[in-house]
């Protein structure tokens, strides 16, 4: 019993301060609501920016996150997959030279007109050519029946979330058994799908032999390679590989592990592709919005009640009673405002997807990190306020 009344002692004023921060918050309904909408506001900016933020990063590499390989030969000056660099077909047979590694795997990557097969309407996809008995790609839904249709000429599979501008692809397969159409201007056939979906960089993706991807992009030929995947040896440390084929291998490749490929994607999404920073802006912005819109809402709070707080100054109130006071409407603020936004975040979340076919998710690290931040917006308007208490002097009041 003894620490429990030392407990309450602490707890009581607390408490009593948050009381009268609510009591004096609801005394005014309009201005209150106009509080909590400023707060909405910035709380739904701040989880749409990072909702786009966190779909760039996360559909930007979906590719590199389906390759089965444990290294990645890259041009040294290639920025980004969807716009990769070819390299020299022989720098695979100089990586054979490690002890290490097991198999070396071309992966061809290019940009190919797509004509949709109903209204001619024409689009650009990302192709992929590559071994088809390699086992290189996991994309979801590529099966290895639809995958040993490559090896005849000619014949590709089509990304089922693709937009759909590329036409009813799916639906024409089903109903047909294949699907004729056209893609780099050459006549191919559609014999299966495959679930990766659009990007930021890309609309839809396609999949097809090596032969098939020279003549769909004839500037492309066997000796040139835009990703090369290794596999290594069982029990092989793959970043000790790594640092044996960069003294290997001469400088216009970069070796990078898969956690490295992945790490190159989003960092040029994240500072060389300005979207990146529009969005991370964004951010900063929502949060100096509410920060603006929660002060003037406490410092005027605090103006027209400086009367109230000089008084109970002069009842013996301590200048941290009263910034408790404030704290605690910052707070109540900032509950109020994120309930609300977080509800009209999820509902933009699953329209904004429908719109754009990239997935915007409602996870719970969002959710924490968008409520961290609306606190501590929150928590610095009421700090900076809080000067303003320095009028409320007791002798105003006699």
């Amino acid at each position: 019993m003894s620490g429990a009344a030392p407990r309450a002692a602490a707890i009581l004023p607390a408490l009593l301060a948050a009381r009268l921060a609510w009591r004096q918050l609801r005394h005014e309904p309009a201005r209150l609501a106009a509080a909590v909408s400023g707060v909405v506001f910035a709380c739904l900016l701040i989880f749409m920016q990072l909702g786009f933020l966190t779909a760039l990063f996360d559909s930007a590499v979906t590719v590199q996150a389906a390759l089965n390989a444990d290294l990645f030969l890259l041009n040294r000056t290639t920025e980004a997959l969807w716009r990769s660099a070819p390299f020299p077909r022989a720098r695979l047979a100089q990586a054979l030279a490690l002890p290490e590694v097991e198999r070396v795997i071309p992966l061809h990557v290019g940009n190919a007109v797509w004509r949709n097969p109903i209204d001619g309407q024409k689009r650009t996809l990302l192709l992929f050519g590559v071994d088809p008995s390699a086992g290189l790609l996991g994309f979801p839904g590529l099966a290895a029946a639809e995958m040993a249709e490559l090896a005849r000429g000619d014949v590709i599979l089509f990304d089922e979330r693709a937009k759909p501008q590329f036409g009813p692809v799916p639906a024409l397969l089903a109903e047909r058994g294949a699907v004729a159409a056209e893609l780099g201007d050459r006549r191919v056939e559609v014999a299966g799908l495959f679930a990766l979906g659009p990007t930021f960089g890309t609309e839809g993706h396609a999949v097809a032999s090596e032969p098939t991807f020279w003549r769909i992009l004839p500037n492309r030929g066997p000796g040139q390679v835009d990703v090369g995947a290794i596999r290594l040896r069982p029990g092989a440390d793959a970043e000790a590989a790594a640092r044996a084929l960069r003294a290997l291998l001469p400088a216009d490749v970069m070796v990078l592990t898969k956690a490295g490929l992945i790490a190159f994607e989003k960092d040029y999404w994240a500072n060389t592709a300005p979207i990146g920073f529009v969005f991370g802006l964004g951010v900063a912005i929502g949060m100096l919005v509410g920060c603006v819109i929660v002060y003037q809402i406490l410092f005027s709070d605090i103006a027209r009640h400086i009367g109230e707080y000089a008084t109970l100054k002069a009842m013996g109130y301590a200048n941290g009673y009263l910034v408790r006071v404030v704290m605690g409407e910052a707070l109540i603020l900032a509950v109020l405002g994120y309930i609300p936004g977080w509800l009209l975040g999820l509902g933009l979340y699953r329209v904004a997807s429908a719109r754009i076919f990239i997935p915007l998710t409602m996870d719970l690290d969002k959710s924490v990190l968008v409520f961290a931040l609306i606190f501590v917006m929150c928590v610095v308007s009421g700090l900076v306020a809080i000067r303003k208490l320095r009028d409320a002097d007791p002798a105003d009041m006699f």
